[in-house]
């Protein structure tokens, strides 16, 4: 159960990380290619969001070696942390396929699928700072959002790939934009994975 005395630095460290995703996820979703070398700076730019992910995860490790009491339960945190932190693993490994297949610009299902991406890391910030509020019941609708965007993006992902195998004659081509497909829903399924970590702390704590 909450321990209150504990809370606030946990609280205050996962609502950072959840920002710094939201911030990663709305520019990933918002950058707009104009010149070959922009594909450069977009990856750049997600790594440096990949990195600052990073340090939040090495300060959550230390501050709960360093408490003794923790507001839910420690090993959940941790879950939780690392969940968080997949997601812009895979953020970063998607940003760079772009830069290694060369992309020119980004067509529509690399647009939609990283808006549905944005928009469960919306969810995902708002469902963190809920469980610091004792507002655990309003999670299970957050976790829900969360699986319909991922739901979107797999829909996407199989719609893309059947028409990249009908209409692409260029095997160089269908292989970088089946890449880049690919690791845009491995990053709406890592944030499935934080809805499903999220559950097990409702259940655990309600």
């Amino acid at each position: 159960m909450f321990a209150r005395n504990k809370k606030d630095q946990f609280a205050e460290l996962l609502h950072e990380m959840t920002v710094n995703l939201k911030e990663a996820a709305d520019y990933f979703s918002s950058f707009s290619l104009e010149k070959p070398e922009d594909v450069t700076v977009f990856s750049e730019t997600i790594n440096n969001y990949e990195s600052k992910g990073d340090r939040f995860v090495y300060q959550m490790i230390v501050q709960l070696n360093d408490t003794f009491i923790t507001p839910i339960e420690r090993e959940d945190i941790l879950e939780l942390t690392n969940r968080i932190d997949d997601v812009l693993d895979a953020m970063e490994k998607a940003a760079l396929s772009f830069e290694i297949c060369h992309l020119s610009k980004f067509n529509d299902v690399i647009t939609k699928m990283a808006a549905e991406i944005s928009g469960a890391t919306d969810e995902i910030a708002t469902a963190v700072d809920h469980i610091f509020t004792k507002k655990l019941k309003l999670i299970n609708a957050h976790s829900k959002k969360i699986k319909q965007h991922e739901s979107a993006c797999d829909t996407l992902y199989r719609e893309a790939l059947l028409t990249l195998f009908q209409e692409e004659q260029d095997p160089i081509r269908l292989i970088r934009y089946k890449t880049v497909y690919e690791n845009l829903e491995e990053i709406a399924n890592f944030c499935e994975d934080v809805s499903k970590t999220l559950n097990s702390i409702v259940m655990k704590n309600a």
